[in-house]
């Protein structure tokens, strides 16, 4: 699953990416395009970050940033939703997966957080 979760955070950056050059270029849609690409990025680097934690507790901080920088590119990807309608199909595909990315980070911290408290 470690390997799995590694893979599926690289490529969602990187089809947050792919969605983000299709965008029109703009001074407003850049500003949007720029936090999606930040991060969407953010969500792998920091999942990979939790993979070497030092302690239970560092586990849960680094994948607590997972938890809010993959619920922010839900966000964005939202507010895309709203203005690029033609592209409704690959954005639902994003949130789709992001919601699932950050589904499955909740149920992790929930784990690390009763198994620290058994100890």
């Amino acid at each position: 699953m470690k390997n799995e979760l590694i893979l599926r955070t690289k490529q969602f950056a990187l089809d947050c990416w792919t969605f983000c050059f299709k965008v029109p270029k703009s001074r407003e849609y850049n500003v949007f395009v720029n936090q999606l690409i930040r991060s969407s990025s953010s969500v792998g680097a920091n999942y990979r970050a939790s993979q070497r934690a030092k302690s239970t507790a560092d586990f849960i901080n680094k994948l607590k940033i997972v938890e809010e920088e993959v619920d922010e590119s839900v966000y964005w990807l939202e507010i895309f939703e709203e203005i690029l309608s033609e592209h409704t199909e690959e954005i639902n595909k994003l949130q789709k997966e992001g919601k699932e990315l950050l589904a499955i980070t909740v149920a992790s911290i929930n784990t690390a957080k009763r198994n620290q408290q058994r100890k």
